[in-house]
């Protein structure tokens, strides 16, 4: 089954290869999607894959790469369909 999940991870997460390595992770799990950052300092990600591979890689993003600080992570599930235009590949916007 393939889910979609957007997170909104906040604390010190841009300038710390934050998006770099979701992408690494997210291609080792075989998830689609992308991590861009946010005017607000917060990292923005986009989760598409199968429901295990997506629930691995929120718990990744939790802590992250080795610098980042994580303060928080708000998920929120999306309809797959919406994102599905995307592609197979996961992104850095």
């Amino acid at each position: 089954m393939t889910v979609c999940i957007r997170c909104q991870i906040t604390g010190h997460v841009q300038g710390v290869y934050y998006r770099a390595s979701t992408r690494r992770e997210a291609e080792r799990l075989g998830v689609s999607g992308y991590a861009r950052n946010l005017e607000n300092g917060a990292v923005e990600v986009l989760a598409c894959g199968p429901k295990q591979a997506v629930d691995e890689l929120c718990v990744w993003l939790e802590t992250g790469p080795k610098h980042a600080q994580v303060s928080k992570v708000v998920r929120e599930q999306i309809e797959p369909e919406q994102e599905s235009r995307r592609g197979p590949a996961f992104v850095i916007e």
